[in-house]
Order: structure tokens, then sequence, then C-alpha cells
């Protein structure tokens, strides 16, 4: 399902508001890229640009894929923006010759694909994309911890530079596990517009992450526990082979 937070320009323009401005969930792939001396990284789902930009920074060779252009826009506002090569829709739009050391899909991205069929796709596209030995890393949410309970109106409210208050909360709308649909809505108090944004996500097992994987050609080498959500998230880390 189309997520509108990415896709409606003036949710996107304060999206980066809502999160931590250090976003230390990005810190392990980064250390990853390092300690991988990755030259070439493809930032799959980069969303607004924090990760992709922070690797440009680091004179790493970044693309970074989103089908979101209102994400995009965003993104290319950011330093080392230049640096980066923006690629608006997915990995599918990538030529064939474009090979990387590492690619990234972080936050919940990973979860977006709700068919078996497009997600394998997925990680057999990103497989063809990784030189030999190159590895694919991404996070996704342990569906045991149930997180989607958490999330039911939970609230927040910010103050965004130029564009005054802004409130926010989160409807749990359907779960049919594996799929699990909920609703975003913000209110920007400075004029009363009222927006919202829907999104389904699709919780998949350790056995099945693994099976996809395999199906893939893709070897595991390790599933780490995620640091900024300890016990919550899994992070896997796979190898091209070939």
């Amino acid at each position: 399902m189309a997520d509108k937070l990415f896709e409606d320009q003036r949710l996107a323009d304060v999206y980066d508001f809502f999160d931590s401005a250090e976003r230390p969930d990005l810190d392990p792939y980064i250390k990853l890229a390092e300690d991988l001396n990755a030259r070439t990284v493809i930032d799959l789902g980069c969303g607004t640009g924090n990760l992709a930009s922070r690797l440009a920074a680091l004179g790493k060779k970044v693309i970074g894929v989103d089908p979101a252009a209102a994400s995009l826009h965003v993104a290319k506002r950011k330093a080392y923006a230049d640096k980066v090569k923006w690629v608006n829709g997915t990995i599918a739009r990538l030529p064939d010759d474009v090979k990387a050391d590492l690619v990234t899909i972080t936050g919940n991205a990973a979860q977006v694909f709700l068919t078996e069929e497009e997600w394998i796709s997925t990680l057999r596209k990103c497989r063809s994309h990784l030189v030999p030995g190159g590895r694919l890393v991404f996070e996704v949410r342990n569906p045991e911890k149930e997180a989607w309970k958490e999330w039911h109106r939970s609230y927040d409210v910010i103050e965004v530079p130029e564009k005054g208050k802004i409130e926010t909360w989160i409807d749990l709308l359907d779960v049919q596990f594996p799929l699990v649909t909920f609703r975003h809505t913000f209110v920007f108090h400075s004029d009363g517009t009222v927006l919202t944004s829907e999104s389904t996500l699709r919780f998949r097992t350790k056995t099945e992450i693994m099976d996809s994987l395999s199906e893939a050609n893709l070897v595991v080498e390790d599933v780490r526990d995620a640091p900024d959500r300890p016990g919550l998230e899994w992070v896997f880390i796979a190898r091209n082979p070939d």
C-alpha cells in the first residue's frame, strides 16, 4: 500500500523532525560500510537521504533509490547530496551494469514488500547489483514482539521552524497477520490542515526471511540485534556468493 507520508511534499518536509537528529539506528550501517571497506553503496528505500548523505560524506560512491519523489526532494537539499546519485523508483530502475559492494535497506523499508513474489524479486535484484562477495544488510521487526500494539494511539507533538506546531498520532486499522495496517494523522496548527497517511507492513518470521534469502541465492552471514531497539528487531547481513 502506498504511504502518503513519503509522497506528500508537506509531510516529507517535516518527516525528519519527528525522528532523532542523531539517528542512532543508522550508526551500525555506517560502521559496517567502513568495516567492509565498501566503496559503492546502494541505499534502497533511501527516503529523505539521511544514510546516503552520511555515506557520501565519508567519500563513498552512493546511489539512493526511492519511489517517493517528495522524499528525494528533501534528500537533495542535504549536505553532500550533490555527491549522491538519486534514483526515483525501485531497484528495478537501476541499469544492469550498476554494481555495489553493499546494499542497505533501513527502517521499515524491507517490510513494505507485501507479497512473497515482490520480496523475492527485490532480493534477487539486490544480489544482481552486488559484486561477488558484496553484502546486503537490512532490518526487520520481530513479529513475536507485536510492535503494532504499542503504535496504537501513540501521540507526539513538535515545533517545526517556520511551520509551527504539528501533532501526530497513529491508529491501528487492521491486523491480518502477517499484514498490519495503520494510519498516521498529522495536524498542522498553523492553518488547521489535517493530513493522513496509511501504511501496510508485512511481518516475516526469522525462518521465512532465511528461506527467502536462500531462494534468492544470498548466504546469511549474521543476524544481529538492532542496537536502537534491542530485542525488538533483527539486522540481517547476507552475502552474494557469486
